[in-house]
């Protein structure tokens, strides 16, 4: 009978433990402070249907250069921004574990000896009785019986606070996706730059020599030399310091890969157009953004935050634990498993607050406070979103346009320069003339460089606000 009254005694610990209330509020989503369709005007392109997002591209997909793909698997597999991600996981996977374990009942397992020397007075005199004690028992130590879910409500919140941890590496996945193809894209213009550059410097250097020639000849002055040489020498001030920044950029992208990368990996010159990238679809609806891992992890701090809510409200309730013991007892170790006595206690101890000075009120009103700030917090990452996707479909919008234009001014300016410098050689026209026009169209060139990698940056911001890099890689 004592047997049975045990092992109901600890069925319904377990029972009411698991099957505990909670008292944290009901989760709702806040609405998203934002408009539910993208902007439109000027800037924008027309907003155009697809049944795919950034977010279903896969990043293998969306990078079509294969030495760019190389590069992206090494960050991938070495960034230690990334690793440290990862290791976060991990941390916040234990202790979820840890929190989560104070829904069960921990039992432990005992077995004692006791061996007592005695002393006995009789008429005759003193006598010394030795005696021994065996004991083996299974039992749990003040597991507390979660009535009012304080212990399922910190459970939990500390299950949102390891999701919130899994989205921000997620986050992070994709940012290093998207900063290695920048990067890459950088070193490849900054390339692009410094073989215009290298082209200018002798062309600069052609001109300047029949300059000269002409000088010995009597035919040009010595300020159509000096004004020839500033054109050179401006060109090898931008050919020294563009060699300075391709270092750079290659240490840059050594840093997010982790690793030296092979000379045979790196960008030779910018393409004409974005064709080492695909097109990237943005839908017409802005509910794509709730997806982001970044406004994902903001949403799981809030709900972590509106659990410990439920934590604090349970506190100012009575809380149950319970101490149980069964085992057995035996003067001799032998006859402990065979012929022992059945023993076993149960203490109950409840806990009532009484008074805690407003620790429990102030518990509360912090936890509100919080749940209050994850709430701006995640509002604030779906604005940042919205924002962000704003800008990136602003470029697109107009960079078409821009590049169209820098081109036209490329060719009018080479057509000038020509024209100029022959005009200059048959002594029709000044030498500031073709020496401005030279410059003109150095500059156009290198405006042209900007204007394409600004298109195919923006490209690739665009694929990483929107949510790309993850399809296909869980």
């Amino acid at each position: 009978m004592r047997n049975h009254a045990f092992s109901f005694t600890l069925a319904a610990a377990v029972t009411l433990a698991l099957a505990g209330c909670t008292m944290a509020p009901r989760y709702e989503r806040p609405p998203a402070p934002v408009a539910d369709t993208w902007p439109s005007g000027a800037a924008y392109d027309p907003a155009q249907a697809s049944e795919k997002t950034a977010a279903d591209l896969p990043w293998r997909e969306f990078i079509r250069d294969e030495k760019l793909q190389k590069v992206i698997d090494q960050a991938l597999a070495n960034n230690r921004d990334l690793r440290s991600a990862l290791a976060n996981i991990q941390a916040a996977r234990a202790q979820y574990r840890i929190q989560r374990s104070d829904l069960f009942p921990k039992f432990n397992g005992e077995l004692s000896a006791t061996r007592q020397k005695s002393l006995s007075s009789f008429s005759e005199g003193r006598s010394a009785t030795e005696t021994e004690f065996y004991s083996a028992s299974v039992g749990l130590s003040a597991f507390e019986i979660d009535l009012f879910g304080r212990v399922r409500s910190l459970s939990k919140a500390s299950l949102e606070s390891y999701l919130a941890t899994e989205e921000a590496a997620r986050a992070t996945r994709i940012s290093l996706i998207a900063e290695t193809a920048s990067a890459f894209l950088t070193l490849a213009a900054d390339n692009s730059r410094y073989e215009l550059a290298r082209r200018t410097v002798e062309s600069a250097q052609r001109t300047m020599e029949v300059t000269r020639k002409r000088l010995e000849a009597g035919v040009s002055s010595r300020l159509d030399v000096r004004q020839a040489e500033t054109v050179y020498q401006q060109a090898r001030v931008d050919l020294a310091s563009t060699t300075a920044l391709i270092a750079q950029d290659r240490n840059a992208l050594e840093l997010l890969t982790g690793g030296r990368l092979a000379d045979d990996l790196l960008p030779a010159e910018l393409p004409e157009n974005h064709q080492w990238l695909a097109d990237v679809p943005a839908g017409l609806s802005s509910s794509v953004l709730l997806a982001r891992p970044d406004v994902l992890q903001a949403e799981h701090q809030l709900k972590s935050a509106n659990a410990n809510i439920g934590a604090a409200r349970a506190a100012f309730f009575p809380s149950l634990s319970l101490t149980a013991s069964k085992g057995l007892a035996s003067p001799e170790l032998s006859d402990l498993f065979d012929d022992g006595v059945s023993v076993w206690s149960v203490a109950p101890n409840l806990v009532l607050p009484i008074f805690r000075g407003g620790e429990n009120v102030a518990n509360l009103s912090y936890a509100k406070a919080q749940r209050d700030l994850y709430v701006s917090q995640y509002e604030l990452a779906i604005q940042t979103a919205f924002k962000e996707v704003a800008d990136a479909l602003a470029v697109r919008g107009t960079i078409q346009d821009q590049l169209d234009a820098q081109r036209a001014l490329v060719d009018a300016a080479a057509d000038s320069y020509e024209l100029a410098e022959a005009r200059y050689t048959k002594g029709v026209d000044t030498f500031l003339n073709a020496l401005d026009a030279q410059r003109t169209l150095y500059n156009a060139e290198k405006s042209l460089v900007s204007a394409r990698l600004t298109a195919s940056d923006n490209v690739v911001t665009l694929y990483r606000v929107l949510g790309g890099g993850l399809a296909g890689e869980e």
